[in-house]
């Protein structure tokens, strides 16, 4: 028997999946502008700020502004609650507001405490826009199609680590680290387009309402356990990403520095790792939700953590240090660590599915959020861990621990394969 036909998309589907994946898009290429013109940007601002410009202080105060970054996205959270009473829609163009505002406003910054602040506020909105984003595609598409749209929405998120390597080739260096900033503030062109072209999903505009406190609804006895272990596993893809990947620049300027390469071509070698990493991330998403309807849920995440903890061990353990060809191998880490990265597109497909329309956005903020704060102490670390040994591959190679810790708590998870998204 031939299978059967797919159900068609309808103009607000197609128009709303754009509309987050493009945000998804524009918060990846934000998130990333910061790596590629953290080794500039202290250069400058950390005289500016009283402070002397050693590598041990642009790995310390570097690490410090990660941090900071992922305090906002922690607080994040809070678009939850708001998704659930007031639209998808309408949060989800407030989240991508906050984000492109205050990363075009971090190019104005005199002084290290200036941009740390952009940084703190742009975090709040970034963090938002992957919540708002994967909770309306999977309310909104058909059931028979949902899982595939959340495995194609992330892939936007890697595609824009790929725009900001092409703006750092074309601007940030040849102009500095404030046009790549400037450049952060596009995103907001989006806002038109949300607000006046996509609708609210019929499930959510069905249920609104229909509980007191959405945010305390995913503490409850029924939900508790799920939440808690949701938002341990997303807390170790964060250690991943944001103390590891968004140092590969940094990683690729020492690597460069120590073999002695022209001046100016780290940072070009830092731009292609970041192309390599999008590649192999985007082309980690797209098989991922058939991988998780063949082999399950748990099983899935599990494959892709240990993707991670051999690709960061390898890469900054080994190839990092090696006294020939280090770049090469380092890049075909990269590639790796761009795969496994794409486990993060698992938490758009399974997290919607644990949770009812009248928690959902909380559930998916809360999850993707509150790990942040844990993360931005990881974050710190590897900054302290920099200025401590005087090199960045050791502290970031130690990241991957969390993944192999990470493959005990998985059989704990709620297995959601084969099942409908609840109403």
């Amino acid at each position: 028997m031939a299978p059967s036909a797919k159900t068609s998309l309808t103009k607000n589907q197609v128009r709303g999946f754009w509309a987050s994946w493009a945000g998804w898009a524009l918060d990846g290429m934000d998130s990333f502008i910061y790596a590629l013109v953290l080794v500039p940007a202290m250069r400058e601002l950390l005289p500016k700020s009283g402070i002397p410009a050693t590598a041990a202080n642009t790995g310390f105060y570097g690490g410090l502004l990660f941090a900071l970054f992922l305090v906002g996205w922690g607080l994040a959270l809070i678009w939850g609650p708001v998704a659930d009473r007031f639209g998808r829609v309408r949060t989800l163009a407030f989240t991508i507001l906050c984000y492109s505002l205050f990363t075009f406003l971090a190019a104005f910054g005199q002084n290290i405490w200036e941009v740390a602040i952009c940084r703190l506020l742009a975090g709040v909105g970034i963090g938002g826009e992957w919540a708002m984003g994967g909770t309306f595609v999977a309310e909104e598409w058909p059931e028979d199609r949902r899982r595939m749209g959340a495995g194609y929405m992330h892939t936007g998120y890697y595609f824009g680590f790929f725009l900001a390597a092409l703006a750092n080739h074309f601007v940030g260096e040849s102009h500095g680290w404030r046009p790549m900033f400037m450049i952060g503030g596009a995103p907001a062109i989006l806002i038109g387009l949300i607000l006046y072209s996509v609708h609210e999903p019929e499930r959510w505009k069905a249920r609104v309402a229909k509980v007191a406190s959405p945010f305390v609804a995913i503490f409850n006895s029924q939900y508790l356990r799920r939440t808690l272990l949701n938002s341990a596993y997303v807390l170790i893809s964060i250690i991943g990403l944001w103390a590891g990947t968004v140092y590969v620049p940094t990683g690729v300027n020492e690597i460069a520095a120590r073999m002695h390469l022209a001046a100016g071509l780290g940072p070009k070698l830092a731009t292609y790792a970041t192309m390599v990493i999008s590649l192999g991330t985007i082309l980690g998403c797209l098989p991922l939700p058939l991988i998780a309807e063949r082999f399950g849920r748990r099983k899935t995440l599990a494959m892709y953590f240990v993707v991670m903890a051999v690709a960061i061990s390898a890469s900054f353990g080994w190839a990092f240090y090696l006294p020939q060809d280090a770049m090469m191998w380092f890049f075909i880490g990269m590639f790796f660590l761009g795969v496994g990265g794409a486990n993060f597109a698992m938490y758009t497909l399974w997290l919607p599915e644990q949770y009812p329309t009248t928690c959902r956005g909380s559930a998916f903020a809360f999850a993707t959020s509150v790990g942040r704060f844990v993360g931005a102490g990881f974050s710190f670390m590897v900054g302290a861990g920099v200025a401590h040994f005087h090199t960045i591959g050791i502290p970031v190679a130690l990241t991957a621990i969390p993944f192999v810790l990470g493959l005990f708590l998985l059989p704990f998870g709620l297995e959601t394969t084969g099942q409908r998204l609840p109403d």
